[in-house]
């Protein structure tokens, strides 16, 4: 099953001619739409819309059709700031497993949007606490690819 939609916004850090095309599979697409529900009010409702905005653009595949180098929920990734040249390892969670100390980071956090279905090679700029930053992926260890 493929689903592509057009993504609005009138963001100039992240406009869609910025943005590289995402893969998610089934399953996680459906778990993350109700983790978008749960949050949609309260403090993490622009969170919740900033991974909305992400899924509504994304290419939805049956698991077994993701790329092994895409970015996908339970994945470790190692990701590098465009600026500074930074590289970090994180394992993309959901929201109640997150634990910043074990690099483990939630898909509402936002370098964790950003990240959701990117493919090695592919960099973005997104939105941070600290402003607009790129950021590139530079692998991906997913354990179903194994």
């Amino acid at each position: 099953m493929l689903s592509t939609r057009p993504t609005q916004t009138n963001d100039q850090a992240r406009t869609p001619r910025q943005r590289p095309p995402i893969t998610i599979a089934t399953d996680d697409y459906e778990k993350l739409q109700r983790v978008i529900d749960a949050n949609s009010v309260g403090r993490h409702a622009d969170l919740a819309d900033a991974l909305d905005e992400e899924l509504s653009r994304a290419t939805v595949v049956d698991p077994s059709a993701v790329p092994p180098d895409i970015v996908t929920m339970q994945s470790s990734c190692v990701f590098r700031f465009e600026d500074t040249g930074e590289e970090r390892e994180v394992t993309l969670v959901y929201p109640q497993q997150a634990d910043v100390a074990r690099g483990r980071v939630s898909v509402l956090a936002p370098v964790g949007a950003a990240l959701l279905g990117l493919a090695t090679g592919d960099s973005i700029t997104w939105n941070t606490p600290n402003g607009p930053r790129r950021i590139a992926v530079v692998r991906v260890r997913r354990a179903d690819a194994v």
